[in-house]
């Protein structure tokens, strides 16, 4: 790869919508155990990985919808969804029942076959836990 033309660009966060940022940021914190890096208030937060090379962030949307998971016609969609690895199988429940007790839902439709579990955090945000050999 020729590394001389490469633009000076990385991806700096990925960046959630929702009505609340104080309430979805806390819900992350608790459940990965980052901290939080950066608070503008009710407007903008973000919160890192613990070697701070990982970075989630929290934009306020008046107008934010939850999308509608499982996708339907003529409901609100979803952009993208964050995936988390979970060590082994043996695991899953104990990442499952956490997220709950920080405040997601699992969805009700599971398409994982054991390899993957679809969550729902609090602002309707999918998310799953993924099983990687």
């Amino acid at each position: 790869m020729n590394t001389e033309n490469l633009l000076p660009i990385a991806l700096d966060a990925v960046v959630l919508d929702c009505k609340d940022v104080a309430a979805l940021s806390d819900f992350y914190i608790r459940l990965l155990g980052w901290k939080r890096n950066y608070d503008e208030g009710e407007e903008w937060a973000d919160i890192s990985s613990p070697i701070g090379n990982v970075k989630i962030a929290f934009q306020h949307n008046e107008d934010y919808v939850p999308p509608v998971w499982p996708e339907e016609p003529n409901a609100p969609q979803q952009m993208a969804h964050l995936d988390f690895t979970v060590k082994n199988g043996e695991h899953m429940e104990q990442a499952v029942q956490h997220a709950i007790s920080c405040g997601a839902v699992k969805a009700k439709t599971q398409y994982g076959e054991d390899k993957w579990t679809t969550m729902i955090d609090p602002a309707g945000h999918p998310f799953c836990f993924v099983i990687w050999p």
